[in-house]
């Protein structure tokens, strides 16, 4: 187990407690917590990982509430669990998972062009 970080909230209540009496300091010590994490995953998730974590730090800048963000999370979960090639779809055919194409990041380039 890793050493316990004094200055890290230990627990929800520490966390909540800090988001209420210093909102830049809990910001920042999620998102070191949320860093380490993507950094002590495999290599080969950790792309995948920064993805998704992005998603839902839009989801949190573009929320009316923190309620609404958490709703739109869980419905980003669900959907990841049920959805096409979802985890449910991955544990009922994994033969027909393992025989799909690996899909790669693409993306079309534009030219930026002066116009004269």
């Amino acid at each position: 187990m890793p050493d316990r970080n004094p200055m890290m909230p230990d627990g929800f209540d520490e966390w909540a407690a800090l988001a209420k009496s210093d909102p830049q300091a809990f910001e920042t010590q999620r998102r070191q917590v949320i860093d380490r994490a993507i950094h002590a995953a495999p290599a080969a998730r950790q792309q995948q990982l920064r993805r998704i974590q992005w998603k839902l730090d839009q989801i949190r800048s573009v929320s009316r509430t923190p309620m609404v963000a958490c709703l739109r999370m869980n419905r980003l979960l669900w959907e990841s669990v049920t959805g096409e090639n979802g985890l449910l779809t991955c544990l009922q055919q994994p033969a027909a998972i393992r025989q799909r194409p690996a899909t790669t990041a693409s993306a079309r380039i534009i030219p930026l062009a002066r116009r004269r």
